[in-house]
């Protein structure tokens, strides 16, 4: 009797929802492009990864890495970072809508939503570290990604009190989109969520972000992942580029960031909270990552009322701009 042939999801990852639901998504910047005809709009390149969404018009985007994609309406693509491109407008419509960036001097033929964004589960783990070429998917009115980064820039925009959270939120919806897509094409996840493309790390990852207080250590996470110690150490470092506790004191970190920004417990408690039996190791580990001692990290979240990674103006993608 032949076995059914495993289909695309028997590649992804076990707990899933766990990994997305602490996925931590931040716009970097994000800003309107309005083209018009017989004009070419240049974007430069940037350290955080681009995401681009074209709403009406067609036209075609050339990608710095010699990559040329065709755009129609709600085509998004998703660029590496540090990949600069340009977008030339073929066909000609009309758009009457709030201009942010414009190239031409006649209403806009071509009309995306561009921005930059951060995708990470710590400081250093970020979802599309190891994403080399551009992802290009087409969706449809229906799907309503152009709702989503309108209201994200409109939250943007206004500067009201929660707007680096809501437009967070609303990203964040567009990448999920971005990943159930990506479940149903075959290779797609491999390709571009290559991090956890592994099931046995992924599994183990997992773990590590659903609970990094817990007393982890390599023997118990390569029982997770149904590896022997050595395999588990080579495998893990080889997806995350680093070793599993290294992988799990920046998770721990960014946890004690979480709880500083949020509660009132004593250092003591935050150091306990993320696994930590000793207060003085807690401090010094916090103060290599973030440069401040924790009580002097929830002192200034206090004095300026904002949170330590929250998502900075649409203005802030103008110098990427030529």
């Amino acid at each position: 009797m032949k076995r059914p042939k495993k289909s695309a999801r028997a590649r992804t990852p076990p707990n899933l929802d766990n990994l997305i639901n602490s996925l931590d998504v931040k716009f970097v910047g994000l800003a309107e492009c309005l083209v018009s005809s017989g004009y070419t709009l240049e974007m430069g390149s940037t350290p955080a990864v681009g995401i681009h969404y074209n709403m009406i018009g067609t036209g075609t985007m050339s990608v710095s890495d010699g990559t040329s994609i065709e755009l129609t309406p709600h085509t998004l693509v998703v660029l590496p970072p540090n990949h600069s491109f340009q977008i030339e407008v073929r066909q000609v419509t009309s758009h009457d809508g709030i201009r942010r960036f414009v190239a031409g001097a006649t209403d806009p033929t071509l009309v995306m939503i561009c921005g930059f964004f951060r995708a990470s589960f710590s400081q250093n783990i970020e979802l599309f570290a190891s994403l080399s070429a551009p992802i290009v998917e087409q969706f449809s009115s229906g799907d309503q990604l152009d709702v989503r980064l309108q209201q994200a820039l409109g939250e943007l925009v206004a500067q009201e009190a929660g707007s680096g959270a809501m437009s967070a939120a609303l990203l964040k919806q567009v990448i999920v989109m971005l990943m159930r897509r990506s479940l149903n094409a075959p290779g797609a996840w491999v390709e571009r969520f290559a991090m956890l493309s592994d099931v046995q790390i992924a599994r183990a990852f997992a773990e590590m972000v659903a609970a990094p207080g817990v007393e982890h250590t390599v023997n118990s996470l390569a029982q997770v992942a149904c590896l022997s110690r050595s395999a588990f150490m080579a495998r893990f470092a080889s997806v995350m580029g680093r070793s599993p506790m290294i992988v799990l004191r920046e998770l721990r970190m960014r946890r004690a960031a979480q709880v500083l920004e949020t509660n009132a417990l004593s250092v003591g408690q935050v150091a306990h909270e993320v696994g930590y039996a000793s207060r003085s190791s807690f401090i010094r580990a916090f103060r290599e990552t973030y440069g401040v001692d924790p009580s002097e990290y929830r002192t200034r979240l206090q004095s300026n009322g904002a949170k330590h990674n929250c998502a900075v103006s649409p203005a802030s993608v103008s110098s990427a701009l030529n």
